[in-house]
């Protein structure tokens, strides 16, 4: 099955993916082909730039997906003319990802024993949710490498 075309504007090669927040942002990078995620993380605001700027000057991304919420205009303005920024809508995405989070990671122990509705995730998954900005923008899954 061919996967569906990317969006206008969207270029070739590898991409990231920031969940931007106040106090902690969630980001990933794909593969060159954009279907797998090879890093995911939760970071500070000004760790997360530097791991940006980094991927970038390495030739990792080719451009950022984000999402269109709390801060990221001043991330916008920050990653301008270094960086090709796309911005996508957020809406739902923080419930969404605490789904994600499950089947990401199955629940063991206790956890398996609740309802999902009442478990909550022993991590932050902001990363999760920065996946799933890529996955609204791109318009196919992505899948995750151990």
């Amino acid at each position: 099955m061919r996967s569906p075309s990317p969006p206008p504007g969207a270029g070739e090669g590898p991409l990231a993916g920031l969940d931007p927040g106040r106090s902690k942002c969630g980001l990933v990078r794909t593969d060159a082909s954009r279907h797998h995620i090879l890093e995911a993380c939760v970071l500070p605001p000004e760790v997360c730039l530097e791991r940006l700027l980094d991927w970038q000057r390495l030739g990792l991304i080719t451009a950022l997906v984000m999402g269109d919420g709390t801060g990221s205009q001043a991330w916008r303005t920050r990653l301008a003319g270094v960086l090709p920024v796309h911005a996508t809508g957020e809406w739902g995405t923080t419930l969404e990802a605490r789904r994600r989070y499950w089947k990401i990671e199955p629940p063991r122990g206790w956890r398996s024993l609740l309802p999902e509705g009442l478990r909550q995730p022993p991590r932050d998954w902001d990363d999760i949710v920065a996946q799933l900005l890529l996955e609204r923008w791109l318009g196919h899954p992505l899948t995750r490498t151990p």
